[in-house]
């Protein structure tokens, strides 16, 4: 389903596997799977019409002319919960550079604090692709958004890779980058007071990675 530039995955693969991420019973190691096999399928949708090049090889039979990706890629995860996502796209890409962006959400405004950032002060890379398993109220997605634009890459060339999203914060960050092309599995209708969307998977970092929250 495409809605602008908004292009939700509907697969039965992909819906199943998020069916078993939502379940709190689900062990960090099963969900660990499965956000990155969501993230491969994602993926290779979002990597449909990556401009390629041909080249001349030649087979133990013959010759033949094959085709490589163009774009020099790079992939820019949203710590901590982005991490979970990486390792997917590392096996389609895995020359690609990795650049962790530190953002978290404070608790009473829900506003993201930058604390950490890996970009190198100018872009090697053509094509970058923002990992953010969860856009809630999509303010930690903007922010990181706008810190790659600052970096020098054009909305036009930023891909936002999403497991999923609420359909609050993905208008949010549609109306703050209308340009902007954006792979999410699902979409759910509605956030809690507290910011956290609902039904929702839960804090996508401590499931990934095994800690509670206190």
């Amino acid at each position: 389903m495409s809605t602008g530039n908004l292009n939700v995955l509907s697969h039965p693969l992909v819906n199943a596997r998020l069916s078993q991420l939502r379940q709190s019973s689900t062990s960090s190691k099963d969900f660990r799977e499965g956000i990155r096999d969501i993230s491969l399928m994602l993926a290779i949708e979002a990597t449909r019409d990556l401009e390629t090049e041909t080249f001349q090889g030649e087979t133990p039979v013959g010759p033949f002319t094959g085709s490589a990706i163009k774009p020099k890629i790079g992939l820019t995860p949203i710590l901590r919960a982005g991490l979970g996502m990486t390792e997917a796209l590392l096996t389609l890409f895995p020359e690609a550079p990795v650049y962790h962006l530190g953002l978290f959400r404070e608790k009473v405004s829900l506003q993201p604090v930058e604390y950490y950032s890996k970009l190198p002060s100018v872009p090697p890379i053509d094509t970058c692709f923002v990992l953010d398993p969860l856009v809630a109220t999509g303010g930690t997605a903007c922010a990181a958004l706008a810190m790659v634009c600052d970096w020098g890459i054009p909305v036009s060339k930023i891909k936002l890779l999403v497991v999923l999203g609420s359909e609050d914060g993905l208008k949010h960050v549609q109306a703050e980058y209308p340009e902007l092309e954006i792979w999410a599995a699902a979409v759910d209708p509605h956030l809690t007071t507290s910011g956290l969307i609902s039904p929702g998977l839960g804090d996508t970092g401590d499931r990934l990675f095994h800690t509670i929250r206190e």
